[in-house]
């Protein structure tokens, strides 16, 4: 895979994503069932996670592996896994967020994956 189908991908999974949180967001949002902030904030911060690491792995892990540099590449990979962990952490036990409804927005990340590939397998 070529790094603009690559880029094209993160990007049509990032957009699925979004379309499917919001869709969540707007059925749901109106009920008791769910807090929309933390939807949300689930959403967030899985996409951006992905993002993230999709690019991290087109831009940084890719190139460097080209020259021999695997374990820099890895090694900011791992920083960046860090990073967000001790901000999951800090975003639970600091703020009291609904963690069904965070993941239930985290979630729908793994929803737009596989919406992705089931169209991409039709193709």
């Amino acid at each position: 895979m070529t790094q603009q189908a690559g880029a094209a991908t993160i990007l049509r999974v990032e957009l699925w994503h979004v379309l499917l949180l919001l869709a969540t967001a707007v059925t749901l949002g109106q009920t008791k069932l769910i807090d929309l902030t933390a939807l949300l904030l689930g959403g967030a911060f899985m996409g951006v996670n992905f993002f993230l690491l999709g690019f991290g792995i087109l831009w940084v892990l890719e190139p460097l592996a080209g020259k021999g540099r695997v374990k820099v590449g890895v090694s900011l990979l791992i920083l960046k896994i860090i990073i967000f962990l001790g901000l999951l952490t800090l975003l639970f036990f600091r703020f009291q967020i609904d963690g069904l409804s965070f993941a239930l927005g985290f979630s729908s990340l793994l929803l737009a994956v596989l919406v992705e590939a089931v169209i991409h397998s039709l193709k």
